[in-house]
């Protein structure tokens, strides 16, 4: 005849102590631990159960305890019953707990699926433009894999691989030189970071280059600044509110996601200081007279951002009615090969013109380069040396007043645009 107890290790202990079972048969004890721990005083010597007045918890482990004793009995019948005894190893295993089978893996995202988990958790520190730059680089892979039937992972991403996309890009897609290098900079990102974390070995994406020409830069005149700010828009908020949004780019040189983001507390009594949102970098700029009446709608709360691509849709609408009808050439490059345009000069009037416009009066102004390129951020001197020579066009019209050429002056009027 078997019989089960259940037993603390140290029964007057003043913490938690393990619950031994003891299995008496045939003249043997086996003592088996319980995986059980149990204070003294939640412990009832007598039923050698846990109290479950006051500890509803302990209903639990009385519930195992109960089971571990029916399976010791269980098997030493069994065993009795074909006339052998269970051993000790036998009768411990019964009180292990049971193993769950371990959970199959998930298979790895593929390089796509990736992809578009790191512009997901980007969501937190970028812009919702950049993530929407991001997606669509990630649209643009996927079409390329799509119609090339181009297995697109880790490993295929090479040297061979950045030919055809950027072929694709310009051939099918129909981008420009500057958008094709702005996919292929995301893209490096993207596997750069997937390196960094283990997810690819391959480094061919370092190689990957595609080299532009610059387009000219297109800024307004102050003549043509002031036509906009001298508009009667009373009538039309919606207008109002966009011109508001280029002429603090015009007196500020801040890019469309920085005047967007201007709040009260950036704005001090004689400056601006902020923290731009593309670079992270804290900008402080002198407030022109000028941008004081539109720096207080923001302090009054009825400056009214919007989106980039509704605001530049209005800008165009602006300049229509501000008749910046200039004949204007817009050139851009794609694979190297120079695309022109000519249309007035409203058509190509967006956002970042206005920033353009304030590096190029800034310059016209006097101000020297290292002092302009302090309030716009800019690091790189070769690109911003491109400004430069927008103020030609300043130099032409001064020369022909001086000289009383109104020839010199309408030919100065044909502008290239970026």
């Amino acid at each position: 005849m078997a019989k089960v107890s259940f037993l603390l290790h140290q029964p007057k202990a003043d913490k938690a102590t393990p619950v031994f079972a003891f299995l008496s048969y045939d003249g043997q004890r086996t003592k088996i631990y319980t995986g059980f721990s149990i204070h003294p005083k939640q412990w009832n010597k007598d039923d050698q159960r846990a109290l479950t007045r006051g500890y509803p918890l302990n209903g639990a482990t009385n519930d195992a305890l109960d089971l571990l004793q029916a399976r010791l009995l269980q098997v030493y019948a069994e065993c009795r019953a074909v006339g052998t005894l269970p051993t000790a190893d036998q009768l411990r295993a019964l009180a292990e707990p049971e193993t769950p089978a371990p959970a199959e893996k998930p298979a790895p995202l593929g390089l796509l699926d990736t992809f578009a988990d790191w512009i997901d958790n980007r969501g937190i520190t970028r812009t919702e433009n950049t993530l929407r730059t991001n997606r669509t680089a990630l649209g643009h892979l996927r079409g390329f894999a799509e119609k090339n039937r181009y297995a697109l992972t880790f490993d295929t991403v090479t040297a061979y691989f950045a030919d055809r996309f950027t072929t694709y890009l310009l051939t099918d897609v129909k981008l420009v030189d500057s958008s094709v290098r702005k996919n292929l900079y995301i893209l490096k990102n993207f596997l750069a970071w997937a390196h960094e974390r283990g997810l690819t070995t391959r480094t061919d994406f370092k190689a990957f280059r595609w080299h532009q020409r610059e387009p000219d830069i297109l800024a307004l005149t102050r003549d043509e600044v002031n036509a906009l700010a001298a508009l009667d828009l009373s009538a039309r908020p919606a207008l109002d509110n966009a011109r508001a949004h280029f002429l603090l780019g015009c007196y500020t040189g801040l890019r469309f996601s920085d005047v967007a983001q201007l709040r009260p507390e950036h704005i001090l009594a004689d400056r601006i200081r902020l923290t731009t949102t593309k670079t992270r970098e804290t900008l402080t700029l002198p407030i022109v007279p000028e941008a004081r009446a539109l720096l207080a709608r923001i302090q009054l709360g009825t400056f009214r951002p919007l989106p980039n691509q509704k605001l530049n849709g209005h800008l165009k609408t602006l300049g229509q009615l501000a008749a910046l009808d200039t004949p204007t050439e817009r050139t851009r490059y794609a694979g190297g090969k120079r695309q022109t345009e000519l249309a007035p000069k409203h058509t190509f009037l967006t956002m970042h013109v206005s920033r353009k416009t304030f590096v190029t009066l800034a310059l016209e102004d006097g101000i020297p380069p290292h002092l302009v390129m302090k309030l716009t951020g800019h690091r790189n001197l070769k690109s911003f040396n491109r400004y430069v020579s927008a103020t030609e066009d300043a130099a032409l019209k001064a020369f022909a007043a001086r000289y009383n050429q109104p020839n010199a002056v309408q030919l100065s009027n044909v502008k290239v645009a970026a």
